[in-house]
C-alpha cells in the first residue's frame, strides 16, 4: 500500500511531461506536413545532370 503513495504521483508527473512534449510538438508544427516527404521521395529525379562545359 505504501508503494501507491510513490507510484500515483510519479505516474501523474509522467503523464504531464508527455502531454507537455506533445503540446510543444503540435504548436511547433511537427505534424503540419505528414505527406510531403513521402511525395518528395516519389518525385525524385534519377536522371543524370547534363554536362555544362
Amino acid at each position: 500500500m505504501d508503494i501507491l503513495y510513490l507510484l500515483i504521483p510519479l505516474s501523474v508527473a509522467l503523464v504531464l511531461i508527455i502531454g507537455a512534449v506533445f503540446w510543444w510538438a503540435v504548436k511547433s508544427g511537427q505534424f503540419e506536413d505528414l505527406e510531403g516527404p513521402a511525395h518528395r521521395i516519389l518525385m525524385d529525379d534519377d536522371r543524370p545532370a547534363r554536362n555544362r562545359e
